[in-house]
């Protein structure tokens, strides 16, 4: 949606959008071959027409797209409308991938004649991260993120190629680098490895989270920072609270996946886990293990198949052994059973395409969400101070991946997104709990060792199976890399320095088939149909 949306608004910097009378969309590798399931064409579609991920009607997507497809016509930054086929003007390269990212896609316009107008190459390299062959190195090297304007090129900033005339000035070009260089000198506290995150936080005495807010300042007023990151989590919450409260039955796709978060919620709400049998609790009563004497309870009756062939001493045996189990039971495990609604929820919202926050990326979106609401909800005494380092922490950790490995599928398997995920959540968890910096940085170091080789295999090309419950998995883990962390003073054998280098080797030699191409895995073993 963003790489849409930056093309068309450069046709209007440049003054030929009214000049456009068609245009070519062709998305390549993994845009094509997990695309459709990912909702890849709908959001290129909005953002043609001037949407961006923030403030689209995410409700109104699939009634536009299905419009397009009636009327064989786009409306090109939501003011000039063209013919357009989607059908045929917008072609998946299956097979066919662009040399610069496995995430690629090309934007092409032409006048009345049937001339190009310009063109123009992007890649989508994770956390909503949009970039051109001229910038990605570029942004590379970026520490943070900021909102492309045409009056100030920055890295990401992308500029079509007008066929009459070269449009990229030197000046402009000359302009970028500035910016770029800008970019890395200005921030107040820099740090390109945890290692040096954590001696720039034991030599200045500040938490990781402090850091990072400091450096936000040199763009930013206190003010923004801090009502940009409320903004964040009010996203975060509010689509937890659209996936347990959906009345959908369904997701969306050949799958037929069933909404699971709604009935979880409402069973946590309304008490349905019980808690453990208070005999249980006490411990084994009357039986040959808690006194050595047989126990005079009934011999071991409970049908069974193996009745037939059991003798009586065999039944004996068993008795007292083992409890007599006469219903199934549901365990008494809140903070698991909330991790996992909460991930859920975001998640199955973003496989029927809601707003979610990509935190690092869309496919992991509730794992971050799902341990920083958990914390709020059962842990917090300052709710509004810990959201800031929540998110703060998380961010410095997932800045860390982006600059020394990739956050994107395509290129590192699932290990990318909710390894990532996993990463920055046990970060920011052990932050708010009162880590050092030092144990802060064993627990992101934790939460990424154990999902080293983590492939992404979605089953039809959904962000369903096995996406969402991978998310919640992660979440839990998040927590229990958090715990280990905290039991500790910080130090440790294996860096997270190191487990990035790995997860980047890791990634690099991962077969494509495991990386966000549908061509493996469990794609392949289970059915669609």
């Amino acid at each position: 949606m963003r790489a849409g949306q930056i093309f068309v608004q450069d046709l209007v910097d440049h003054g030929i959008l009214n000049k456009v009378s068609s245009i070519k969309v062709d998305l390549y590798g993994s845009l094509a071959l997990t695309g459709i399931g990912h909702g890849t064409p709908n959001a290129t579609l909005m953002g043609l027409e001037g949407e961006l991920p923030e403030t689209v009607p995410t409700e109104t997507i699939i009634s536009r797209v299905e419009a397009m497809h009636q009327s064989s016509t786009i409306t090109l930054n939501g003011t000039h409308r063209i013919r357009f086929n989607p059908d045929k003007d917008m072609a998946l390269h299956y097979y066919e991938s662009l040399p610069q990212h496995p995430n690629g896609m090309r934007f092409t316009v032409f006048d009345a004649n049937g001339d190009m107008l310009a063109t123009n190459e992007y890649f989508s390299i994770g956390g909503g991260f949009v970039v051109n062959e001229r910038t990605q190195l570029a942004h590379g090297e970026n520490v943070y993120y900021r909102m492309t304007k045409p009056d100030s090129p920055a890295a990401g900033d992308t500029t079509p190629t007008d066929k009459s005339s070269e449009s990229t000035s030197a000046t402009e070009t000359a302009q970028m680098d500035e910016r770029t260089q800008q970019d890395l000198v200005t921030a107040s506290l820099p740090f390109r490895t945890g290692n040096d995150l954590v001696q720039l936080c034991n030599h200045e005495s500040l938490s990781i989270a402090e850091v990072v807010f400091l450096n936000e300042l040199q763009w930013r007023s206190r003010e923004e920072v801090i009502s940009a990151a409320y903004r964040i989590w009010n996203v975060m919450d509010d689509s937890i609270k659209r996936g347990c409260l959906s009345t959908s039955a369904k997701l969306p796709g050949r799958l037929n996946v069933n909404r699971r978060a709604p009935r979880l919620y409402q069973n946590l709400m309304r008490g349905f886990y019980s808690p453990p049998d208070q005999d249980m609790l006490s411990g084994p009563q009357n039986s040959a293990l808690s006194d050595g004497t047989a126990s005079a309870a009934a011999p071991f009756t409970r049908p069974s198949i193996l009745e037939t062939s059991l003798t009586m001493m065999q039944r004996n045996e068993l008795n007292g052994v083992f409890r007599k189990k006469q219903r199934s039971r549901r365990p008494h495990l809140p903070h698991l059973d909330y991790l996992s609604v909460y991930a859920i929820a975001v998640n199955e919202e973003n496989a029927a395409g809601g707003r979610v926050v990509t935190a690092p990326t869309n496919g992991a979106a509730g794992v971050i969400p799902a341990v920083l609401k958990y914390y709020l909800e059962f842990l917090s005494e300052d709710p509004s101070r810990d959201i800031l380092e929540f998110l703060f922490t998380a961010s410095a950790i997932g800045m860390l991946y982006k600059r020394g490995a990739s956050i994107s599928a395509a290129e590192m398997g699932c290990q990318g997104e909710v390894g990532v995920a996993c990463s920055m959540s046990a970060a920011a968890f052990t932050a708010v709990m009162g880590g050092t910096p030092a144990q802060v940085e064993n627990a992101a170091e934790i939460g990424m060792e154990h999902n080293l080789g983590l492939t992404c295999d979605p089953v039809d090309g959904l962000v369903q199976i096995p996406c969402i419950e991978r998310n919640a998995l992660g979440a839990v883990k998040a927590v229990t890399a958090a715990q280990l962390a905290l039991q500790g003073d910080g130090s440790h054998r294996v860096s997270l320095d190191q487990v990035i280098e790995t997860m980047r080797q890791t990634g690099q030699d991962m077969m494509s088939k495991y990386k966000e191409t549908s061509q493996g895995g469990l794609a392949v073993n289970v059915p669609v149909c």
